[in-house]
């Protein structure tokens, strides 16, 4: 690569051209890291509430049908009131669902809660979703 000369000296730039911009660049990256991962958590936190009722919906259509609760979650797949089990997106897992049976029952699932640790961004449990 060849380097114009103008009046004897290589064009490019300085040391402290360069230094100026990596610090401007750190700069805009300290403010939009912290946004970009929240946003992320707020996401995650949207897409498990909707899992939630989607899952709560189809054991409230499964009751409707069929007059019981389902014994277990892979029967709502197998039933074909869910299209597969979904992944809590905070745990990041399909097998992590807390089953809440009917009060005085030990089989069946009436209710379904996450199974992740932790507090959400408002300040509850996700176990308390």
């Amino acid at each position: 690569m060849v380097f114009p000369i103008i009046s004897g000296k290589l064009k490019g730039f300085t040391f402290v051209e360069v230094m100026v911009v990596m610090a401007i660049v750190a700069l805009l990256l300290t403010i939009a890291l912290p946004r970009y991962f929240s946003g992320l958590e707020r996401a995650k936190e949207a897409i498990l509430h909707q899992d939630l009722m989607t899952m709560r919906d189809a054991i409230d259509h499964y009751h409707s049908d069929k007059g019981i609760y389902p014994e277990s979650l892979e029967s709502l797949v197998e039933q074909k009131y869910l299209r597969a089990m979904p992944v809590d997106p905070i745990t990041e897992q399909d097998d992590t669902w807390l089953i809440v049976p009917l009060a005085d029952y030990s089989i069946g699932v009436y209710d379904i809660r996450s199974g992740a640790e932790g507090t959400a961004s408002d300040g509850t449990e996700y176990i308390d979703w």
